[in-house]
């Protein structure tokens, strides 16, 4: 490689980390002061992908959300009459590079949880009740997302509208969630289905089945399933 380009090659990358450490959001930043909370000790990596409903979104103290990320409140920029809680991130959490978070009514991850890299969390999708017109313009209900504290998030999960996945659980990667996850269980597959959970007194249990273990957990969603069409 020519002398010229290796400094030129080297000065562009440099230039580039210098722009990123600079470009990172933390308190007492112009656009930290936009948020509803931004927690001491928190920082959202730059380049960020995507933020609007700033005044919407509440993040803990001492959490780290990667670059590349969307953090979003409403349908777009300039949307009037936000919830006042649409996007709610915990204490000590870290959010990986390029995950997508998407609220409309209501989205809660809990303290203490861990998502990694392309996560997908929405808590409305489209509709298909008419026919007639085209799926992007019809809107679904808002079913409002939980995460519990303590939880693992792994790489390519998308956690569906109506959602509840309670503490101390562990998505596998590339899983998609949806209905109520019980407490310190381990998901897996598409759909996502509990294939270990610890019990009191017993232990670590690997469903014989997965299918019909997992009936009870997943029974609220027939009911979300039935509001939605």
């Amino acid at each position: 490689m020519p002398l010229l380009r290796r400094l030129l090659n080297r000065s562009v990358h440099a230039a580039w980390r210098r722009l990123e450490r600079l470009g990172d959001v933390a308190p007492g930043t112009d656009l930290a002061a936009t948020f509803a909370d931004f927690g001491r000790g928190s920082c959202l990596g730059f380049p960020i992908e995507g933020l609007f409903g700033a005044e919407s979104i509440h993040i803990g103290v001492d959490t780290l959300i990667g670059r590349y990320c969307t953090l979003s409140v409403g349908y777009g920029p300039g949307q009037h009459s936000l919830p006042a809680r649409g996007l709610v991130i915990g204490d000590r959490c870290v959010i990986g590079a390029r995950a997508c978070l998407t609220a409309h009514d209501s989205i809660e991850i809990g303290d203490d949880v861990w998502f990694g890299k392309d996560v997908f969390v929405s808590d409305a999708s489209h509709g298909y009740r008419d026919l007639q017109v085209p799926i992007g313009r019809q809107f679904g209900e808002h079913l409002p997302v939980r995460i519990g504290d303590g939880s693992w998030i792994g790489h390519g999960a998308i956690i569906l509208p109506g959602t509840t996945i309670g503490r101390h659980v562990v998505v596998a990667a590339g899983s998609v969630v949806r209905g109520v996850i019980p407490d310190r269980a381990v998901v897996a597959g598409v759909p996502a289905r509990v294939v270990r959970r610890h019990e009191d007194g017993v232990g670590w249990v690997r469903p014989a089945d997965p299918e019909v273990a997992t009936t009870a957990a997943l029974e609220p969603l027939q009911a979300l399933e039935s509001q939605v069409g």
